[in-house]
């Protein structure tokens, strides 16, 4: 008797996931354009026309032109250059702040999902009373205390994100803790260490990041809005907020001098959110297309 064997490709989660994920077409133009924008953040300083606090006293405010493509500023600044060289801040306040707050708020998360009882509680109600405040005025109120600055910016926007992420990563944790697997893991006595972090953990990377993403554009926008109300990055720094700070008394007679910066900030937040959601797309493995 002739058997004929089927043989049956069984695709990794990569290929799975690229599979999924390059359908979504925005969030696919989103990850070049990120990427680009990094690559930028890196040779932007080497590479830009002029300096960034070079001035040009015979085109101030002047608009847009072959030898200043963005225009000027008040003082004569490319504002082009400006922008290129602010990639570089944005970003990093972007990244460290979220990143930050993600590794604070996973291991608050995890622990409070594991173990509960009166841990999950107390850390639940220090998550609600952070939750409590608007983001922006959290932020605000911890550059109060700290004192303006970039770094402080980036210690705050973290500190905000943290109980988001707990909060997230204790669902997760709740939820892989009740599989069988874990229960088993259990029942043959694994330490607790080596199931945080070998069961728990690993069920939780999906849902992390895919806000870890998203929360990089909130991060951004909320650097700018301090940087904006003269509590981020100091004068002359490119920083996106601050040039929108510095152009504001110019909306009337040059309007360039905030659309671009304006502009260089929605795209990029833009870019984010529309790549987390592609990423939550591809990651759920209840969506099938």
């Amino acid at each position: 008797m002739n058997l004929s064997l089927e043989i049956i490709k069984v695709k990794s989660p990569i290929s799975e996931f690229w599979r999924k994920f390059k359908k979504q077409k925005l969030a696919l133009f989103s990850f070049f354009f990120i990427l680009f924008l990094i690559v930028l953040s890196i040779i932007g300083p080497y590479i830009v026309p002029y300096g960034t606090t070079e001035p040009d006293y015979k085109n101030i405010l002047s608009g847009p032109s072959v030898k200043h493509w963005a225009g000027t500023d008040a003082y004569g600044r490319d504002i082009f250059s400006r922008i290129i060289a602010g990639t570089q801040i944005s970003l990093f306040v972007g990244l460290v702040s979220v990143l930050l707050g993600a590794v604070g708020g996973t291991i608050l998360g995890i622990i409070s999902g594991y173990y509960g009882k009166w841990v999950d509680r107390v850390i639940m109600r220090i998550c609600d009373v952070l939750l409590a405040f608007p983001g922006i005025l959290l932020a605000i109120g911890i550059i109060a205390i700290l004192g303006p600055g970039l770094g402080n910016v980036v210690i705050a926007v973290a500190i905000f994100s943290i109980p988001i992420f707990a909060r997230i990563v204790r669902s997760s944790t709740l939820s892989v803790k009740s599989t069988l697997y874990v229960e088993a893991t259990k029942s043959v006595g694994a330490k607790h260490k080596r199931i945080i972090w070998k069961h728990i953990f690993p069920g939780t990377v999906s849902s992390i990041i895919v806000y870890f993403t998203m929360r990089i554009g909130t991060a951004i926008l909320t650097a700018a809005s301090l940087s904006f109300l003269g509590l981020g990055a100091q004068p002359p720094s490119p920083e996106w907020g601050a040039m929108l700070s510095g152009g504001r008394d110019y909306l009337n007679t040059a309007p360039h001098v905030t659309f671009f910066p304006g502009m260089a900030i929605f795209v990029t937040v833009l870019a984010f959110n529309l790549l987390g959601d592609g990423l939550r797309d591809a990651l759920d493995p209840k969506i099938e297309e």
